[in-house]
């Protein structure tokens, strides 16, 4: 015997359909707001964006350094952490970096950078090293996304994220 209808039943929506058109068009609202193809001049972005712009990309470019560094010192670890720093190139390039994708063109000036540390002798440590990088960089990215615009701020908060896999990575991965 089929169960008669409640007397409550709502005609319309139900909760769920209205939770996901909502997080959808709010996503999508995210997604366009702010975008810098809109025509007017004064919506480009502003010094302060450029200069955040600017440093993100530099210390992109510094940590692809390190990762040179280690590379050279340490060429068993290659095949692991060349995908890494090209994912690390990538972040410059998408803060607006123009950094070569060739390790060799930083590998003989990267030693001589006051900030990259010495490479220890062991891959263990060279790889803790590089997270430690990893780490202090993603957290310092993750405190900047309060002062930053939008489309920025989800760029900073994107680069963290994979900041902090790669500290998964080179910490607990086999990878």
């Amino acid at each position: 015997m089929p169960f008669p209808p409640s007397p409550r039943a709502r005609s319309g929506p139900r909760r769920r359909s209205l939770l996901a058109v909502g997080s959808t068009a709010l996503a999508l609202a995210g997604c366009t707001a702010g975008d810098e193809d809109s025509g007017d001049p004064g919506d480009g972005p502003s010094a302060a964006d450029r200069r955040a712009r600017a440093r993100a990309a530099r210390d992109s470019e510094e940590l692809a350094g390190r990762y040179d560094v280690v590379i050279a010192a340490r060429p068993g670890l290659a095949e692991r952490l060349r995908p890494l720093r090209e994912e690390v190139v990538r972040h410059a390039r998408a803060f607006g970096g123009g950094r070569k994708a060739s390790p060799s063109s930083s590998a003989s000036s990267a030693p001589s950078s006051p900030s990259a540390p010495a490479v220890p002798g062991n891959d263990r440590d060279a790889l803790a090293v590089l997270a430690a990088a990893e780490r202090e960089l993603a957290d310092r990215r993750a405190k900047a996304l309060i002062g930053v615009p939008g489309e920025l701020a989800r760029l900073l908060a994107s680069v963290a994220a994979a900041g902090a896999a790669h500290v998964y990575l080179l910490t607990e991965g086999d990878a």
